[in-house]
C-alpha cells in the first residue's frame, strides 16, 4: 500500500469505481431536499437526485462536513499505518467552508502528516487533482512530489461550465430575478468558469446552446497549450449535451484521454440540471 493517501470530498465528483481503484477516501457533503437530508454520492446519487428535483416542493440546499467527520477519517488512516501521510484536497474555500473544516480537523491532530489543499475549484476540477495525486502515490512518489503535481496542475487547468437554466443561479444569489427572467426568455446561456481565487466567474453570455458551445471551443483554443489534452466532460443529467461538447472538442484538439463525469447532487443543486462542463488539462 502507498504511504501517501488521498482524501477528498464528494463535490470532486470522482466516479466511485475510480475512487475504489486508486484508494481515494471521500468525505460527503450533505444535501437537504423537501425535509430530508442526504449524503452526497452516498445516500443520494446523481440520477436519483435529478429525478427528485422534478417533483421537489422546494429548492435544495447544501451543507459542509463537520471538522469531526474529517478528524474521524484522518485518525483512521493514521492508525492504519504509522508512516502514512495524507493529502486532503477540497472544494474551493471561496465557495464552501469544507476546506476550513478539514483544516480545523488537522489542527486537532498532534501530527504534521496531514496536508490540506484548497483546490480553488469545484466538481472534476477537484477530482482531477485528487486522481493525479493518487496515481502519483501509487507510483511511489513522495508526499512532496504528489503535492507539487497537484499545485502545478491547479494552475494549468481550463474549466468552463455551460448552465442550462438560470433558475438555480438566481435562487443561489448569483444573479437577480430580473436577469434570470430576461435571460430565460431570450434563451441566454451563461458560460461560467472558476477564477484564480476559486470564485465562480461569469465569462460570457451567449444566446443558444450551439453558439455557447462554439464559444467554449474558442476560449479553450485561447487558454490551453498546443499538444495532446486530457479531457473530462461533466453533465447534470444531460448526456446529449455532454456528447455534443465532447464531439466539438475532439474535432478541434488532439485528445489523449476522455471521460464523462456525472455532476453530483451538491454541485448540481447550485448549477442546476442540464449543466454541462469541460475540464481540460495538458497531457
Amino acid at each position: 500500500m502507498s504511504r501517501v493517501r488521498i482524501v477528498t470530498d464528494s463535490t470532486s465528483d470522482i466516479p466511485a469505481a475510480t475512487r475504489e481503484k486508486l484508494g481515494i477516501e471521500m468525505v460527503p457533503l450533505k444535501i437537504h431536499l423537501d425535509g430530508e437530508t442526504y449524503l452526497d454520492a452516498v445516500t443520494l446519487q446523481p440520477d436519483h437526485f435529478y429525478h427528485k428535483l422534478v417533483t421537489a416542493k422546494s429548492m435544495p440546499s447544501t451543507s459542509q462536513p463537520s471538522p469531526a467527520e474529517f478528524l474521524t477519517l484522518y485518525e483512521k488512516l493514521l492508525a492504519e499505518d504509522p508512516e502514512v501521510q495524507i493529502i486532503s484536497i477540497h472544494l474551493s474555500s471561496a465557495m464552501s467552508g469544507t476546506y476550513q473544516s478539514a483544516l480545523l480537523a488537522k489542527s486537532m491532530l498532534e501530527t504534521d502528516r496531514v496536508e490540506v489543499i484548497d483546490s480553488k475549484s469545484a466538481c472534476y476540477g477537484i477530482g482531477a487533482l485528487a486522481v493525479a495525486a493518487a496515481e502519483a502515490a501509487r507510483e511511489g512518489k513522495s508526499v512532496e512530489e504528489c503535492t507539487k503535481i497537484v499545485r502545478s496542475m491547479r494552475e494549468t487547468f481550463a474549466i468552463y461550465f455551460l448552465v442550462d437554466t438560470l433558475e438555480f443561479l438566481q435562487k443561489g444569489g448569483r444573479i437577480g430575478k430580473a436577469s434570470a427572467l430576461i435571460g430565460s426568455l431570450l434563451n441566454i446561456k451563461p458560460i461560467l468558469s472558476v477564477d484564480p481565487e476559486g470564485e465562480i466567474a461569469s465569462v460570457d453570455k451567449v444566446r443558444g446552446q450551439k453558439k455557447a458551445m462554439a464559444r467554449i471551443i474558442d476560449m479553450l483554443r485561447r487558454d490551453v497549450p498546443s499538444g495532446a489534452l486530457h479531457v473530462s466532460v461533466a453533465h447534470a443529467n444531460n448526456m446529449e449535451a455532454a456528447e455534443e461538447l465532447h464531439r466539438l472538442i475532439e474535432q478541434n484538439f488532439t485528445v489523449k484521454s476522455m471521460q464523462y463525469i456525472s455532476i453530483g447532487p451538491v454541485i448540481g443543486a447550485h448549477a442546476g440540471p442540464g449543466t454541462v462542463a469541460a475540464f481540460v488539462s495538458p497531457a
